[in-house]
């Protein structure tokens, strides 16, 4: 009989526990197809092309995936899929950074242009493909659309129970995504031979997510699609006011909507799936980690009106207390002080108050370069920035924890006198206020609560004691223009030395702040000619 040392028999066993959870390298993009290529504009690096197709592929039925197993097979014995993708690229070689870029849209609508490429006065939507400040492409971004959701761009497997009614495998959404970023960063060819345009221009690969996309994503990491065979996916993931939230789309659906379409509101608090399992990302990468694998270095950043609607200090303490939980060394978390969820042009008509207004793209552009940077060069980012919190009084209304999570404690953030937000990362429209940011809006209907509120402060201190405003005026807080400006500026270049802002977005701060309407003209020049 053999006999091992004990160090030995540790070192198998643990070698034998990797080998068991690692996920087999089971799925393969069999045909890309691209059905246009067109210019999309010309940039810092060079020309860049649109590519719009669609990735099929199939999956092995023993996949960890619910439904799977019921649905048909192919002539491989395998279970196929298709969806639709999107490709924004260099037109030439020496134009890439290396970094492929997977945007995941969110309901079927793009989201990269919208988080980086947005510019200041007239905020991108969900969806567009519109060039805006050409920030991506000037820094030579591959960006990857790739579209996986049940009704928006993605087919996914389906089979009939026993009643006639149609299940789909939404389970399949998260396989779609994980297998074509890694064949786009990893190899030459589909199944049937046509080149992958991206072969050998890959060398590091990040993910985006906005809400859902968001919970997506961590969704995604925590139930081990990170890794095919030994390879990890995605280098790093930059994770958007997604609260405390996971996405419900590990089970087969009746359609003809996606699982990932609902979420906890203040008509439906209880709303099952999105809060009911780990809500730190502390907790999400423990498990990761105790499968093996390495987790991808993250950055996670909340909203002011996430706490209000979306639970987001769940993501912060866990199911109980008001305590933070550590951050594992692979993340960092930012708040935007007086940020909403959403930022549109115009509220929703049936929403009482203006939109929220703080235009948090230039904090997004920087922290992409500082997560590029750290996947790719080990480059620390900036340390985590986050709002004081208190728990939730029910002035502004607050959505409550689920009555399941029974020791979970709603927390907001500490406001000043003002009614904004203290701390976090206090962009120059928060820091150097015209009014009170992030506030919540009426009703709270699922739309309102999240685009947020701005209270604009009264133009003079007669008009601010005519309506009752017991907050400073403009011309009570402001020696006039020069002032403001300066203070703007002042905010805009404290942002730039600590890493949140580029100096090119700094310079467009201040320009605005230096043509403000809310103070009068500057006077002539009365000197002799």
């Amino acid at each position: 009989m053999l006999h091992l040392n004990r160090p030995i028999v540790s070192f198998l066993l643990c070698l034998f526990g990797l080998i068991a959870v690692t996920r087999s390298a089971t799925a393969e993009i069999t045909k890309i197809e691209f059905t246009s290529k067109q210019p999309y504009g010309t940039f810092r690096v060079g020309e860049y092309v649109i590519r719009q197709g669609r990735i099929h592929g199939d999956l092995s039925p023993q996949e960890a995936i619910p439904g799977i197993d019921k649905a048909p097979r192919n002539e491989r014995g395998r279970v196929d899929y298709a969806a639709k993708i999107i490709l924004m690229m260099p037109a030439a070689a020496r134009g890439r950074n290396g970094a492929l870029l997977v945007d995941v849209p969110n309901r079927g609508l793009a989201n990269a242009e919208m988080l980086y490429n947005s510019p200041r006065d007239i905020p991108f939507l969900f969806g567009t493909l519109e060039q805006g400040t050409g920030f991506l492409q000037d820094h030579g971004f591959t960006v990857a659309e790739v579209y996986w959701e049940l009704g928006q761009g993605a087919d996914l497997p389906s089979f009939a129970d026993g009643d006639g009614k149609t299940h789909y495998v939404e389970g399949v959404g998260f396989a779609i995504v994980r297998d074509a970023a890694d064949f786009l960063a990893h190899a030459a060819a589909d199944g049937a031979g046509t080149l992958n345009p991206l072969d050998g221009a890959i060398d590091r690969v990040l993910a985006s997510g906005r809400s859902q996309d968001g919970r997506f994503l961590k969704s995604f990491l925590l139930n081990g699609f990170n890794m095919v065979g030994d390879r990890r996916v995605f280098d790093g993931m930059h994770v958007f006011v997604s609260a405390a939230g996971l996405l419900p789309i590990l089970q087969t659906g009746l359609g003809p909507m996606s699982s990932a379409e609902g979420a906890p509101t203040f008509d439906n608090p209880d709303f099952p799936g999105v809060n009911d399992g780990p809500l730190t990302i502390g907790e999400i990468t423990a498990k990761v980690e105790a499968r093996g694998e390495v987790p991808p270095k993250m950055l996670l950043v909340s909203s002011t009106t996430d706490y209000y609607s979306l639970r987001a200090s769940l993501g912060r303490t866990g199911a109980s207390g008001t305590a933070d939980q550590p951050l594992p060394a692979n993340v960092r978390m930012y708040d935007i002080a007086g940020g909403s969820h959403v930022i549109v042009p115009k509220a929703p008509a049936a929403c009482k108050l203006p939109p929220g207004r703080i235009d948090w793209a230039p904090l997004s552009r920087a922290l992409l370069l500082h997560l590029d940077a750290w996947v790719g060069r080990n480059a620390e980012p900036p340390a985590s920035e986050l709002m004081p919190l208190e728990p939730a009084s029910g002035e502004p209304p607050a959505l409550r924890a689920p009555s399941r999570l029974s020791a979970a404690v709603i927390q907001v953030p500490k406001r000043d006198q003002d009614g904004n937000a203290l701390g976090g990362v206090r962009l120059p429209d928060h820091a150097v206020p015209t009014g009170t940011n992030g506030g919540q809006n009426q009703p709270q209907t699922f739309t309102c609560m999240l685009v947020g509120s701005f209270s604009p402060f009264a133009a003079t201190k007669a008009e601010r004691e005519r309506t009752g405003d017991a907050r400073p005026s403009i011309e009570e807080r402001y020696h006039g223009r020069d002032d403001y400006v300066n203070r703007i500026r002042i905010a805009a270049l404290d942002l730039v030395t600590r890493g949140f802002m580029l100096p090119e977005d700094a310079a467009v701060i201040v320009q605005e702040a230096a043509s403000s309407k809310l103070f009068a003209p500057a006077p002539a020049n009365d000197a002799p000619r």
